[in-house]
C-alpha cells in the first residue's frame, strides 16, 4: 500500500508536467500543431474488419482502460486483504463519495440548468484518483495509510458513478448485441479463475475481447478495466506454496533442466495473487506513461484574453470551479455525519472529522474523468476550453483548501485531538492469535500501550539485520509504553538449522534463559549446528546435561509448532512479520518505518483510553 501510494505521489507530480507542457505546446507559435497530432487517424484492420479512432480516442479509451484496470486492482486488494475486508467499514467512504459527487453535480446545476452548459454536468463529479492522493501526500506527507485508504475507497467509488454515468448518458448509438458479448466475455473471465492451470493467456484474450466488445457498442470501453479489475483475487502468499517453490527451486540448481525451471517459475509466480502481480507490472506504466499522456493529450487549451474573459464569467467554468472547491468538501463531509448517525444504524469513520475535511478537500481535484466526460459533453470548442479552464482551476486550488485544513488541524489542542482519535472505528485486528504473557516471551513493560509482534527464525539474515533494530526502539521508546513479543517461524525449507535453534531458545528459557539465548543466537548466526548450540549453552551458565537432553527429546517442539500455527492463522509466510497493536505492519522495517508506525500506535491507544474514562 505504501509503494502504491508513493508511486501516485510520483505519478502526480509527472501528470502536472504533462498538462504543463500540453498547455505550453497548445499556446506555442504553432498552436494548429497540438490538435493537428492528436487527432491523426490510427486505424488497425483484420481482413473486413476496421478498429478505427484518432490518437487522442485511443488514448482516452484504450490505454486509460489499462489506468482504471489498476484502479480496480487496487481497490480489490482492499476488499480482499485490506480495511475494507471488513464490510461495514464501506459505508462512510461509499456514502461520502456519492454525497461529494452529489453536491458538486448539484451546485454545477444551480448555475446551469436549463442553459447551453446542462448537457455537462458529468465533468462536475469526478475526483482525479492520481492527484488527489499527490495532494494529500504533498500537504501532509505524515498522513496515516488509513486516510489514504479512505480517500482511495471513495475515488474508486467515484470512478465506477462516473464511468456508469458515462456509459448512460454520454454514450451514443448504443450496440445491445455488442453490449451483450461484453457482458458474456466478463462472465467468461470471472469462470477463468477456476481453471487450474494455463490461463494466462486465455485471460488475457477475453480481457481485450471484451474491451474490443465494448468499443464497439458505443460504450465508452475504459468501463471494461475497472470491471477486471475488481474481479481479479487478492491473496497473501501460502507457505505450502512457497515450501514446494523452494523445492523445485532447489531441483532445478541440481538438475537445470527447461522442464525444471518452468516448473519452478511457475509455482513461484503462482504464490503470488494475480492481482499484485498484475499491479506489479502495469501500476509504472499507468502512473508514469499512460496517465502523463492523457494529460498531454487532453490539456491543451489556447489561452488568450477573450478565452480567460469568458472563462471568468462562464456558468460552466464556475459551476465545475465552485462545484470542486467547495461542493466536494461539503458533499464528503456531510454525506459521512449522516453515515456514521446511530441512529441510522452507521458506524464511526476511519479518520476523525477534522482530517476527514482535508481529505475532502484533496478530493477536490477532478481531473483524467472530468475531461474525459467534459470531451464528450461538448461539441463546441469553446465550451470545451471553458470547461477544461474549470477542471484545471479546481485542480490547482484544491490542494490549496486540503493545505489549510490539514494546518488547522495541526494547530488543534492535544486533548481535542486525542478526543478526536478515541472517536474513530477501532483498528483492525490482523493478529490471530492474543499475546498471553504467561506463554509468550515479552520484553518491556507487560502493562504497556503498544506491543509489537514479530515473527522470526533465528537463522533468517533479515531477521538478524532486523534484531539491532528492534533493540534501539525499545531504547529510544522506554519501556513505559512498549513491549516487544518474540514468536518463532522456523522456515526449515530455507534454514535447515532454524527449528533447532528456535528449540534451543525454548530450552533455554526453560531454564529462565531466554533472552540471553535470544540474543546469542543472533550475534552467532552462522553457529547454530547441534554442537554449536551446546557450546551457547555453556557459555550462557546453563545446565547443559539438562539443555542437551531437552533438545535430543524434543520437548518443545510442540511449543514452537503453536508459533507457526498462530502465523499460519495470521497469514504469516515469511521473515520477519511485524505487528503493532494487533496491525500487520507492511514495508520497511527500519528504525524511522517502526518508530512512525508506533508513535501512531501509541497516538491511538492514548486516545481510546482517554475516551473510555470519558
Amino acid at each position: 500500500m505504501r509503494g502504491f501510494l508513493q508511486a501516485e505521489t510520483g505519478g502526480a507530480v509527472v501528470l502536472v508536467l504533462a498538462a504543463v507542457v500540453a498547455l505550453i505546446w497548445a499556446n506555442s507559435p504553432w498552436p494548429d500543431s497540438y490538435e493537428d497530432v492528436w487527432r491523426t487517424d490510427l486505424s488497425v484492420s483484420l481482413g473486413d474488419h476496421v478498429l478505427h479512432a484518432d490518437l487522442r480516442e485511443w488514448v482516452n479509451q484504450g490505454l486509460m482502460a489499462l489506468f482504471f484496470l489498476v484502479v480496480g486492482l487496487e481497490a480489490k486488494r482492499e476488499l480482499d486483504q485490506g480495511e475494507l475486508r471488513e464490510r461495514t467499514r464501506l459505508t462512510i467512504p461509499v456514502m461520502a463519495a456519492l454525497g461529494g459527487m452529489a453536491c458538486t453535480v448539484g451546485i454545477y446545476l444551480a448555475f446551469n440548468a436549463g442553459g447551453e452548459g446542462a448537457d455537462g454536468w458529468g465533468a462536475a463529479m469526478s475526483t482525479d484518483t492520481a492527484l488527489a492522493l499527490g495532494a494529500l501526500a504533498i500537504v501532509t506527507p505524515a498522513a496515516a495509510v488509513r486516510v489514504r485508504v479512505f480517500l482511495l475507497t471513495m475515488v474508486v467509488v467515484d470512478d465506477l458513478v462516473a464511468l456508469a454515468v458515462i456509459g448512460v448518458f454520454y454514450s451514443e448509438d448504443v450496440s445491445l448485441v455488442a453490449l451483450g458479448i461484453a457482458v458474456l466475455l466478463f462472465a467468461v473471465l470471472i469462470a477463468l479463475r477456476y481453471v487450474p492451470r494455463g490461463r494466462t493467456p486465455l485471460v488475457i484474450g477475453v480481457g481485450v475481447g471484451m474491451w474490443l466488445a465494448m468499443f464497439q457498442s458505443g460504450v465508452d470501453p475504459v468501463i471494461s478495466g475497472l470491471a477486471i479489475g475488481l474481479v481479479t483475487t487478492s491473496y497473501p502468499p501460502n507457505r505450502d506454496d512457497l515450501e514446494r517453490a523452494t523445492e523445485l527451486t532447489r531441483s532445478f540448481r541440481e538438475q537445470p533442466t527447461v522442464e525444471l525451471a518452468t516448473a519452478a517459475q511457475r509455482k513461484i509466480a503462482g504464490a503470488i495473487s494475480p492481482n499484485e502481480r498484475l499491479q506489479h507490472s502495469l501500476h509504472p506504466w499507468t502512473t508514469y506513461v499512460i496517465v502523463p499522456l492523457f494529460a498531454l493529450a487532453n490539456a491543451g487549451i489556447v489561452i488568450s484574453g477573450d478565452v480567460l474573459s469568458a472563462a471568468a464569467t462562464s456558468s460552466i467554468t464556475l459551476g465545475i470551479f465552485l462545484g470542486y472547491v467547495l461542493g466536494k468538501p461539503i458533499g464528503i463531509v456531510g454525506a459521512s455525519f449522516l453515515a456514521s448517525r446511530k441512529a441510522l444504524g452507521g458506524n464511526r469513520p476511519a479518520v476523525t472529522w477534522p482530517i476527514l475535511t482535508g481529505a475532502g478537500a484533496a478530493a477536490g481535484v477532478g481531473f483524467t474523468l472530468s475531461l474525459l466526460i467534459a470531451t464528450l459533453a461538448f461539441s463546441d470548442g469553446e465550451l470545451l476550453d471553458q470547461a477544461k479552464i474549470g477542471i484545471l482551476a479546481s485542480a490547482i486550488v484544491s490542494p490549496f483548501t486540503a493545505w489549510a485544513a490539514f494546518a488547522v488541524t495541526r494547530r488543534l489542542p492535544d486533548t481535542m485531538r486525542a478526543r478526536q482519535l478515541g472517536n474513530v472505528a477501532e483498528t483492525m485486528i490482523d493478529l490471530a492469535d492474543d499475546v498471553d504473557p504467561e506463554r509468550d516471551h515479552v520484553r518491556g513493560d507487560p502493562d504497556a500501550i503498544v506491543t509489537v509482534v514479530e515473527y522470526a527464525d533465528f537463522e533468517c539474515p533479515f531477521c538478524g539485520r532486523a534484531e539491532p533494530t528492534i533493540r534501539e526502539l525499545m531504547q529510544n521508546a522506554g519501556a513505559d509504553h512498549l513491549r516487544y513479543v518474540f514468536r518463532h517461524l522456523p522456515l526449515a525449507d530455507v534454514h535447515p538449522r532454524a527449528q533447532l535453534a528456535a528449540e534451543a531458545s525454548e530450552a533455554a528459557a526453560a531454564q529462565g534463559m531466554f533472552w540471553e539465548m535470544h540474543d546469542r543466537l543472533y550475534e552467532h548466526q552462522e553457529e547454530l549446528t547441534p554442537k554449536e548450540l551446546v557450546g551457547h549453552a555453556a557459555a550462557l551458565g546453563l545446565d547443559v546435561d539438562r539443555f542437551t537432553t531437552d533438545l535430543r527429546e524434543r520437548r518443545y517442539l510442540k511449543r514452537i509448532e503453536r508459533d507457526v500455527d498462530s502465523a499460519d492463522e495470521s497469514g504469516v509466510s515469511g521473515t520477519p512479520s511485524f505487528f503493532i497493536n494487533g496491525r500487520r505492519h507492511h514495508g520497511v522495517y527500519d528504525i524511522d518505518a517502526l518508530r512512525a508506525a508506533v508513535r501512531s500506535a501509541k497516538m491511538r491507544a492514548g486516545a481510546a483510553r482517554l475516551a473510555a474514562k470519558d
